[in-house]
């Protein structure tokens, strides 16, 4: 069982996770609060800021302070995938226009 740390030492099964989600769009914050309302929102933030929502198989929502694409690179990570990031860094090193 592969765990992902979503900051402050707080981690959650990656395997479970359905979406990584920043918190600005509307649709955010109605899961949020969706969540509160059905006792299903997890709350990690340690107090801070959240910075990203992660929806869970369960339907539960964890609020998270890492950003959405540190998570997503964590789970990259314990996949053994290379993040999209570094692929389209390696194509404009290479001159990737054609």
């Amino acid at each position: 069982m592969l765990m992902v740390n979503v900051g402050f030492g707080n981690t959650v099964v990656a395997g479970r996770v359905v979406a990584v989600m920043k918190t600005g769009s509307s649709p955010a914050r109605k899961l949020k609060e969706n969540a509160k309302v059905d006792g299903k929102l997890l709350d990690m933030t340690e107090g801070r800021r959240t910075r990203s929502l992660l929806i869970m198989d369960s339907g539960h929502v964890v609020l998270s302070f890492a950003l959405a694409e540190t998570v997503t690179q964590r789970m990259a990570a314990l996949s053994g995938q290379t993040p999209v990031r570094d692929l389209l860094k390696e194509v404009d090193e290479e001159g990737g226009d054609g």
